[in-house]
Parts: structure tokens; C-alpha cells; sequence
């Protein structure tokens, strides 16, 4: 095992070319030298097995989700540099093989070492796992990033049995928790006094309908869900089963997995047409947060990611979609009970930090989601004016009172704010 030596070529010269670009700014310059590389320098262990291990920071565990976006800005540079495909591809191993242990859990142990989160959960806690929230966004993630490292470098390496047995897993459990009351094994309970911390119904969450998407039983924040049926989850699961289905088709000829997962796109997208919007009486049609398909709803929108202002992100729908930008107001407005704004800062939080706190990866969502120019701009100078002086980003913060934050060490946020510099460099806006 071994951390990284040196920081791969590739990300060592476009650090030297954007330092010259942002000369102009030295404040932005500093910041985005310290993001960018900071997953890299900070939180990626080299195994001995060939596989990476990427840390989230401050918690020594690895979440699928989170380990996605922590290295995303680096696939564009993957290409012709080696080191950085020996990360990226021992990444995706790591992945593939945590899901075929179970792919049920969000977060896992660098070895079988069984720590835990809470040793008291009950949920049927292995040894590999730090923690053990089923949120479908946390199969997504992997499946993406194997797409976007294969489109982008062209390898196929990855594509081997294990990952041929880890799609076919996420396409299995995906349907099954299209019924979850009736099928689905999973349960989760906590002894906590927090209510988004564990599943209400003996740890099986409140009844569902049937409406053709798919259960989750925690957000992208870690938080429970309210109704069964995220639409930004289901969302995300419609675009990695595009993936699975072309993957099947064109690296296993495999008609019969292509078939399922095109089959899961029909019925979740039927859902989500069906049971997903919603009239707003002031926004018109929007995309709801939850729903149980019995007409009941939750109007809200999450810092994390996936949630409605990242709609385009994860490539559901684009930007100029009506039902979106009506969503994307709503979402930044009072309307959304978790939209806060002070003397520094305005934009969306969570349930799951304390109330009032706005996250940085929020703004950041709202900047790479965003078509006006000057928005972003605004944006940016607002990322920096609310680091507390630390140069890196973090995760909650008070809009009054930057210095009053979460989570000093978080490296998704960190390349967040970094994918969103390199966007903007790349569209000349800095």
C-alpha cells in the first residue's frame, strides 16, 4: 500500500498552464491550486492488489458516490498519462469489487477491519463496511464513472468478469427495488433521536406504491428519505442504465442484460413522468424531491448530489428543459425549506448539517448548472469570499459567519469547486 509519490504528469503541467491563467486573480489562483490536486494529494492510497482506495478526508472510509466525484475532474488529463489511468482503473476495480460484496452499502472499509459507523446499526454490517445506507445514487456513481473513463481514454481494461458481474448486480437490484415492500431483503434501523438517520416502519421505510422507479432508503446526503421514490435517484439510474444497456451490447454482446436494463429506462422514466411532477402554485411544474406514489410528495431540494438543481449534471435532462429551470427556481428560493441566504452567502442546504448553513458544493452545483454568465461569475467570487481563510472548501457554512463551518477537510467539495474553475476556464469566463 502507498500513498501517491508525486502527482501524475498530466495534473503537474495543466497546474503550471493555469497558474499563468489566473495570474490576474491570486486569490482564485491559490484556491483552485489547492483544490484541484487535493484528492490527489490528500486522500488516494495505491494497493497492493492493483486497486485504489479514495478516502472521502476527515472519514477514514471510502463512499462510492463520493470517490466518483472526488476524481472526475481528472478523467479529461487520463488519456495519455499512465499514472493517472493506474488511479482512475484501480479506482473502478476497487468499486466493482465493493459492489459484488454487497451492493447495498454506501460506504466501505479500506479492509475488513470492521469498523463501523455505529456498531449498534442493525442492518447486517459486515466487516468491509463502514456503513450500510442503500442509496441508489451510490450505484450510479461507479457505473458513470466507467463510462465517462471509457469514452473519454478509449481503454477497456475494466471491462472484465467483475464488472461484468457488478452490472449485472446494479441492473438486478434496481428492479427489485421497484417493489421494495414485496421483495427487496434490505432494511436499516438506528437507535438515534435524529429522524433522518434511520427508516421509519421497522427499518423498511414507509410504504410504497408501485409507479415503476426505484426505492431508496437514503439520499446523497446520507439522510433517510421521507417517501421511497427519490426522482433525482431515478433520474441518475435512467442515465447509467443508458450505459449499462450500450456496455452489455457493444463489450459483452450481451442482449439479455442490454434488454433488462432498456426495459428498467422505460419503467422509470414512465414513473417519473407519471408520479414525479408536480404544479406548483407559483413555479407551474416542477420535478418533486420524493414521493411514495400514493400522492404524497416532498418539496425540497438537497445540497447533495444528485438533487434537482443537478438535473443536468448527472445528464438527465438539460439545462433549458421548462420543467427544470421551473425547478431550478424553486430550488433557489424560500419556497425550498432548505434555501438560506445571509451577509456572505445565499444558496441551498441540507437537513443534514445544522439549519441555516449553506454548502459550498451547492454553490458550486448552481454555477456548473447555470447558463447565465455573470451567475456564475457571482458565484465564484462568493466560493471564495466564504472559505474562512483556509483556501479549500468545505462542507456546510452559516451565510453570516463563514468561519462557522463543517467538515474543514472534504475533498469532494474541493473538486467540485475545481471541476466548476475548469469549466469556466474552459468556456472563457475566467
Amino acid at each position: 500500500m502507498s500513498t501517491i509519490p508525486k502527482l501524475p504528469g498530466a495534473v503537474e503541467r495543466y497546474l503550471e498552464q493555469t497558474d499563468q491563467r489566473l495570474a490576474h486573480h491570486p486569490k482564485l489562483q491559490q484556491v483552485f491550486r489547492n483544490c484541484f490536486p487535493n484528492t490527489l494529494e490528500t486522500t488516494t492510497k495505491l494497493l497492493d492488489d492493483g486497486t485504489t482506495f479514495i478516502y472521502t478526508g476527515d472519514i477514514p472510509a471510502m463512499w462510492l458516490r463520493d470517490s466518483v466525484e472526488q476524481v472526475r475532474h481528472y478523467i479529461p488529463l487520463a488519456k495519455n498519462d499512465a499514472d493517472l489511468q493506474r488511479i482512475i482503473e484501480g479506482l473502478i476495480a476497487r468499486q466493482l469489487f465493493y459492489i459484488n460484496i454487497d451492493p447495498y452499502t454506501n460506504a466501505f472499509n479500506e479492509t475488513a477491519n470492521g469498523r463501523h459507523y455505529r456498531d449498534s446499526d442493525d442492518c447486517e454490517l459486515s466487516p468491509w463496511m463502514w456503513e450500510r445506507k442503500y442509496e441508489l445514487d451510490s450505484l450510479c456513481f461507479p457505473v458513470q464513472l466507467l463510462a465517462q473513463y471509457w469514452q473519454e481514454t478509449g481503454r477497456t481494461s475494466m471491462f472484465d468478469t467483475d464488472c461484468y458481474r457488478a452490472l449485472s448486480t446494479v441492473v438486478r437490484v434496481i428492479a427489485t427495488e421497484q417493489r421494495h415492500d414485496d421483495k427487496s431483503p434490505y432494511y436499516f434501523r438506528r437507535d438515534t433521536k435524529q429522524d433522518t438517520e434511520t427508516l421509519y416502519n421497522d427499518g423498511r421505510g414507509m410504504p410504497t406504491n408501485y409507479t415503476g422507479m426505484s426505492w431508496s432508503g437514503f439520499r446523497s446526503s446520507d439522510d433517510a428519505c421521507e417517501f421511497g421514490y427519490n426522482i433525482p435517484a431515478n433520474m441518475f439510474a435512467v442515465v447509467i442504465l443508458g450505459h449499462i444497456e450500450r456496455i452489455a451490447s457493444e463489450i459483452y454482446r450481451d442482449d439479455e442484460l442490454a434488454g433488462r436494463a432498456a426495459k428498467l429506462i422505460k419503467e422509470i422514466n414512465f414513473g417519473i413522468r407519471r408520479y414525479g411532477i408536480v404544479d406548483h402554485p407559483k413555479h407551474g411544474k416542477i420535478y418533486a424531491f420524493e414521493t411514495d406514489g400514493y400522492g404524497n410528495y416532498s418539496l425540497m431540494d438537497d445540497a447533495g448530489t444528485p438533487g434537482l438543481l443537478s438535473i443536468p449534471y448527472i445528464g438527465y435532462v438539460g439545462t433549458d428543459d421548462p420543467v427544470y429551470q421551473n425547478t431550478r427556481r424553486f430550488a433557489l428560493s424560500f419556497d425550498n425549506p432548505f434555501y438560506f441566504e445571509g451577509k456572505f452567502a445565499k444558496g441551498i442546504g441540507s437537513p443534514h448539517t445544522p439549519g441555516g448553513y449553506v454548502w459550498h458544493m451547492a454553490l458550486s452545483m448552481q454555477a456548473l448548472t447555470s447558463n447565465d454568465e455573470q451567475e456564475i461569475k457571482d458565484l465564484i467570487e462568493m466560493l471564495l469570499a466564504t472559505d474562512a481563510g483556509t483556501g479549500y472548501m468545505h462542507e456546510g457554512f452559516h451565510p453570516d459567519d463563514p468561519s462557522d463551518f463543517s467538515r474543514e477537510w472534504f475533498a469532494w467539495s474541493n473538486s467540485l469547486f475545481a471541476a466548476l474553475i475548469v469549466k469556466a476556464m474552459n468556456d472563457d469566463l475566467i
